[in-house]
């Protein structure tokens, strides 16, 4: 037997450690008598893989740092200088103050969440943000769910279960994570029917395609990738009239979604969501946390009897939305219908600001590097899987490259230095050896923090 197993402290002797007693002031007893266990069982396995045994210090301190970790939360505001605005691993939209406002009030205390106020009846969470969707939209219902791969299976499961839903080759799309629209449609039952080729799908594909068992037709937007060159699609308009004729409804699966005119801030259209209910679509999906701007959630809008169906499933339950983002959504929804979208949500504010207010901005930036870096001409992207291929232009502060801070492993250390900012993390992107800082997709109130950690490279 390994010599060493014997110079492993037992639990009694670590929980007799002075300043393991000194922490029993803080943390319950369990805790670290667990915590001390789980470190000696690793121990254990390390010494049975060859390694000696720790000094008890060497163990003390462990468990010490171990519960600092813990109380510690890892989930932390970071600053956003990649120029992707809706970066998905950065939690895409930031919100506006009256969307955290409406979340920490309703967080903080009890709400008329499913309680009618008027009748002192049970109500429904829906009736908070449906009038508001009703109006935005033009739908004659609404149903809001906790993202929006939730709407598309709700929808699918409570209409089309063991039937058929038709949709175009080029549209069983995968989006990030590995989240693909075919393993969606087989877990709510129902089976995809694919019709056309990757870049070509034409209405007789549709109309051929249609049995007695279809139970719907199935349009989804392409919103993170685009297929150029020869293609054929057929529009949503097309397809409602082909539903019509063989009383099927439409879905519209918009994924991100959108309120406003993109072409007017130099972008690609992007499908809206009234222009779709216009159309005639049954139902109409789209996301809470993209190009609307909100919190976490699926919205679906559509005819009414189709949502009748949706909010009477077993399924609508345990997708349904917190009562904390429903008041986020609720909110951010709000500045749409009073036309102070661009003004308050802090996505539009990024994708409308004009490229001498982010030039001025980047200078100022660069001034704080003392020569480390020089302002370049660059693109900020939209991310979040919305208008792919579709740039803004922007001023980026560069650093390293050509002169100082030359070398890969500089350029590295630099962008970990901002990391790991004491106060809060910035995060950029490196190209080409090259660290990039975006001022675009950084709101302007919290430059004094971007500034200060610039500064501190310098000094350190």
């Amino acid at each position: 037997m390994n010599s060493q197993f014997r110079h492993l402290p037992s639990v009694d002797r670590l929980i007799s450690e002075r300043r393991i007693k000194q922490l029993e002031r803080v943390y319950p007893h369990q805790l670290l008598v667990n915590l001390i266990r789980q470190r000696l069982e690793r121990e254990r396995r390390a010494i049975a893989a060859g390694n000696p045994c720790p000094a008890i210090d060497e163990i003390v301190a462990s468990i010490s740092a171990q519960l600092r970790e813990l109380e510690s939360p890892s989930l932390r505001p970071v600053i956003n200088a990649t120029g992707v605005i809706l970066h998905t691993n950065l939690g895409r939209a930031p919100l506006s103050r009256e969307a955290m406002t409406a979340m920490d009030n309703i967080a903080r205390s009890y709400s008329n969440l499913e309680f009618e106020l008027d009748s002192g009846h049970r109500g429904s969470r829906q009736s908070h943000i449906e009038p508001i969707l009703c109006q935005l939209s033009g739908a004659e219902a609404a149903l809001v769910v906790n993202n929006n791969a939730a709407a598309v299976l709700l929808g699918l499961t409570a209409l089309a279960r063991r039937k058929e839903v038709i949709v175009s080759r080029g549209q069983a799309v995968e989006i990030g994570g590995g989240f693909r629209i075919p393993d969606v449609m087989r877990q709510s039952g129902a089976k995809l029917v694919e019709v056309g080729t990757t870049n070509c799908t034409y209405g007789a594909d549709y109309e051929q395609a249609i049995t007695p068992r279809t139970a719907a037709l199935l349009r989804v937007h392409a919103s993170n990738f685009q297929v150029t060159g020869f293609t054929q699609s057929v529009t949503l308009e097309e397809m409602v009239t082909l539903g019509r004729q063989y009383n099927l409804p439409v879905f519209d699966d918009l994924g991100s979604g959108c309120f406003l005119d993109t072409t007017i801030f130099g972008l690609d259209p992007e499908p809206m969501v009234p222009q779709s209910v216009a159309i005639g679509a049954g139902l109409v999906f789209f996301s809470g946390d993209k190009l609307v701007g909100g919190p976490q959630a699926g919205i679906i809008v559509g005819k009414e009897q189709l949502i009748a169906k949706l909010k009477r499933h077993p399924l609508a339950r345990a997708v349904r939305i917190s009562k904390t983002e429903l008041a986020g959504v609720a909110a951010t929804l709000l500045h749409y219908l009073k036309g102070e979208a661009v003004e308050k949500i802090p996505l539009w504010q990024m994708i409308s600001a004009s490229l001498e207010e982010i030039e001025r901005r980047a200078r100022l930036w660069a001034e704080a590097l003392d020569g480390l870096a020089q302002v370049i001409d660059g693109e900020s992207m939209i991310g979040g899987g919305s208008l792919p291929g579709s740039t803004l232009p922007t001023r980026l502060v560069a650093i390293g490259g050509e002169g100082k801070g030359k070398g890969k492993n500089v350029v590295q250390v630099l962008a970990g230095k901002l990391r790991t900012n004491e106060k809060v993390p910035i995060i950029g992107r490196i190209s080409e050896n090259v660290l990039l800082l975006d001022p675009r997709s950084v709101l302007p109130e919290d430059d004094q923090v971007v500034l200060a950690g610039l500064r501190n490279l310098v000094t350190t």
